[in-house]
C-alpha cells in the first residue's frame, strides 16, 4: 500500500476505508473485507457509532496472528458535543475504549463549531423549534492546545482537523505548537478545493478527501434522519465524462474519480460495504491518467455550488460563529428570495 509521510513523520496510507452510515454487522463485514484486500487505513469518529464494531474486528485479528496493530492505520475524531479543551481527553478515551486500543493514528477536530450535548446519549440539544444549542464560547485554539497534549501523553500519534476552512486552519497553525498533520474535507470532482489543497501544501498538511465519489446515498440519510434534503444531488459516477474515462482505461468510475485525486497527492477514505466495490476502490495504482483527461476532470469543478455537505441539517448552525461555510449560506438564502 502506498503512503505518504505526516508532518509527525508517521505514514498514513494513501487509501483508507471510510465507515459513516452504517450497522455495526455491516461495518465488521466491511473491515473484515478491507483488511483482505490489502487495507491498512480505516477512518472512523466517535459520532459514527462505529468506532465499537472496529475494535471488535481488529481484536479479533491481532488475537489470531492475522494482523499487528500497528500496521493498520486508525483515525478517529472529537465530536462537536466535545469540542472544548475540558473535553478532549474524556472523548478520546472513551473512543480509544470503543476501539479496544491504547492510541490512535490520528484524532481530528471533526468540526469547527461546537453544540451543547447530552450527557447520557452525547446528542445535540435542541430548542423547542428544533434548532441545535449552540456552544458559542467554545475557542477552537484552546482546543487544539489539548489536542497537542493528547500527542505528548501518547493517546494519539498525530492530530488534525475537518472541516475547518482556510482562516481557520491559518489561526490554529498561527498559535500551535504541533502543526495539524491533516485537513480531512469533503473533496471530489464536483468541489475540488484547489486553492485549500495548495496551500495546506505550503503549510505541509496533508489533505485528506471523504466522500470522494460524491457520497452516493447521503441524500437518503439527510431525509430520513433530519428531514432534510439537497434539490439538485449530484450523481458524479454517472457524469458522462467519467464514465468515458471509465471505458476508455477498463476501470469503473469510482475507480476513475480515486485516481484523480490520488494523482493530485491527495489521500482518499471512499466508504463502502460492497466487497467487489471495497475491492476496486483500492485497486487503482497499476494505471495512471494522462493530463488531458486529467484536465478533463479537473474541468468538472463547480466550487462551493458542488459541496454536499455544508451542515445546515443541523438547524440553526449558520449562526455559530465558527460555521466554515458562511459564504455558501448567504448564497443559497440569496437563491431562496
Amino acid at each position: 500500500m502506498k503512503t505518504v509521510t505526516l508532518n509527525s513523520g508517521h505514514q498514513i496510507p494513501v487509501v483508507g476505508l471510510g465507515t459513516w452510515r452504517a450497522k455495526p454487522e455491516e461495518i465488521e463485514n466491511a473491515i473484515d473485507a478491507a483488511l483482505e484486500q490489502g487495507y491498512r487505513h480505516i477512518d472512523t469518529a466517535f459520532n459514527y457509532n462505529t468506532e465499537e464494531a472496529i475494535g471488535k474486528v481488529m481484536e479479533n485479528r491481532i488475537r489470531d496472528g492475522k494482523i499487528k496493530r500497528g500496521d493498520v492505520f486508525i483515525t478517529t475524531k472529537l465530536p462537536n458535543v466535545g469540542n472544548r479543551s475540558r473535553d478532549v481527553e474524556k472523548f478520546l478515551n472513551m473512543s480509544l475504549e470503543r476501539l479496544k486500543m491504547n492510541y490512535v493514528d490520528l484524532y481530528l477536530i471533526h468540526m469547527p463549531f461546537s453544540f451543547f450535548g447530552d450527557e447520557e446519549s452525547y446528542a445535540p440539544l435542541k430548542d423547542n423549534d428544533g434548532s441545535v444549542q449552540l456552544d458559542v464560547n467554545a475557542n477552537i485554539v484552546e482546543t487544539w492546545g489539548e489536542m497537542e497534549q493528547q500527542v505528548e501523553k501518547g493517546r494519539t500519534r498525530s492530530i488534525g482537523l475537518s472541516n475547518f476552512n482556510m482562516e481557520q486552519v491559518e489561526r490554529i497553525c498561527k498559535s500551535c505548537k504541533i502543526v495539524p498533520s491533516v485537513l480531512q474535507v469533503e473533496l471530489h470532482a464536483y468541489l475540488q478545493q484547489k486553492e485549500l489543497v495548495e496551500k495546506c501544501k505550503e503549510l505541509g498538511i496533508v489533505v485528506t478527501a471523504y466522500s470522494p465519489l460524491g457520497s452516493p446515498g447521503a441524500n437518503q440519510h439527510f431525509s430520513s434522519k433530519y428531514n432534510y434534503t439537497i434539490d439538485d444531488f449530484p450523481d458524479i459516477l454517472g457524469h458522462p465524462t467519467v464514465q468515458n474515462l471509465a471505458q476508455k482505461y477498463s476501470k469503473s468510475a469510482g475507480q476513475i474519480l480515486l485516481r484523480h485525486s490520488i494523482q493530485r497527492g491527495i489521500v482518499v477514505i471512499p466508504k463502502s460495504l460492497n466487497p467487489n466495490r471495497i475491492k476496486d476502490n483500492i485497486n487503482i495504482f497499476d494505471f495512471g491518467l494522462f493530463d488531458q483527461d486529467v484536465q478533463a476532470l479537473d474541468a468538472l469543478d463547480r466550487g462551493e455550488r458542488g459541496r454536499i455537505f455544508d451542515f445546515l441539517f443541523f438547524k440553526g448552525v449558520e449562526l455559530h460563529p465558527e460555521y466554515p461555510f458562511k459564504h455558501r449560506f448567504i448564497e443559497n438564502t440569496l437563491k431562496s428570495m
